[in-house]
């Protein structure tokens, strides 16, 4: 259940001789300035309550903690903030959005991160800010910086690859080919909604991070959340951006099958005349009437034939021209 735990003093990890599972013994070494950060990767109701217990967190928080799959928010209780985020990662084979979700539990000395899903492991991110001395000097708030920091990197490759996906699309539909393109285009935008529950509910607390109005965090760190909310507010870009562009590419789409459509019915309906004349000639002839033209000839036969050949010839090459065939 717990991945890591550790004290961190003036921008430095403090080496400690107990247990990483063992909180209790971990926050005693918890000097004044210091502050500790713990990373659990799906606990269960009974886990997690007792790392409540031991930082006194708020009940409500802890059960959308449990139960995952909230929305992105922040929630401030007491004097601790409870942050959520989607976590996303992108499937290529699928052209499919995997989701997963980190509960933060913020307070003046621990940060608790709680980690739902495959994607968004965090062991990087504690690796790259125990490297930033100064960065991390500025307490819980640089850890929220660190994993605000990795999910919207996380949000940008997701974009980066559905981009990639869009253009083949296009491409796709505007080819000479004849390709059936709605029913990716529907998954692609379908993808796109689900980026878009995961990004924009995120931008109200990374604004409120960055103007350093946010209960809790430092406000000498809102520079740092600033680079956050820039890269967030351009992912949030372009997912509009592509979620316009595909919605363009399914017009198109419908437009070339409508043209496509025309065309088979004038190639049909040139079809048809090139048989329904001499059928026509054919048929006339074949009356046996006594007064007819060319009955009794010698060369009534070839006559009715050559007939018949010329306007299909005729028939043929008109409708060549014309574009029909």
């Amino acid at each position: 259940m717990i991945v890591d735990s550790a004290v961190y003093r003036d921008g430095t990890r403090v080496p400690v001789d107990c247990d990483v599972a063992d909180l209790a013994s971990v926050r005693e070494r918890c000097g004044p300035g210091d502050f500790v950060w713990v990373g659990l990767h799906e606990p269960d109701a009974h886990e997690l309550t007792e790392v409540a217990g031991a930082f006194s967190l708020h009940h409500l928080a802890v059960e959308d903690a449990v139960n995952a799959h909230q929305r992105p928010k922040l929630e401030r209780y007491e004097d601790n903030l409870f942050l959520v985020l989607k976590t996303l990662w992108y499937v290529d084979e699928d052209d499919a959005v995997e989701t997963g979700e980190i509960n933060l539990f913020v307070g003046s000395d621990f940060v608790i991160s709680v980690r739902h899903g495959e994607g968004g492991a965090l062991r990087q991110a504690r690796v790259d800010l125990e490297a930033r001395q100064a960065v991390l000097a500025h307490g819980p708030s640089a850890v929220v910086y660190a994993v605000c920091d990795q999910v919207v990197d996380g949000y940008e490759h997701v974009a980066d690859s559905l981009l990639e996906d869009v253009d083949e699309v296009e491409l796709s539909v505007f080819s000479e080919e004849r390709t059936n393109d709605s029913a990716r285009i529907y998954v692609l935008k379908r993808e796109l909604a689900e980026v878009r529950r995961a990004v924009l509910p995120l931008r109200d607390p990374m604004s409120r991070f960055a103007s350093g109005t946010a209960h809790g965090i430092d406000r000498d760190a809102a520079p740092y959340f600033r680079d956050v909310a820039d890269h967030l507010s351009r992912c949030a870009d372009t997912i509009d951006e592509l979620d316009g562009l595909l919605s363009s590419a399914f017009d198109a789409h419908l437009a070339r099958i409508s043209v496509q459509q025309n065309n088979d019915m004038r190639k049909i309906s040139a079809g048809a005349a090139l048989v329904v004349v001499p059928t026509l000639i054919a048929g006339i002839y074949g009356m046996n009437f006594d007064h007819m033209p060319e009955l009794h000839w010698q060369f009534g036969y070839l006559f009715a034939m050559a007939l018949m050949v010329g306007a299909s010839a005729g028939l043929l090459w008109f409708f060549k021209k014309s574009g029909w065939l």
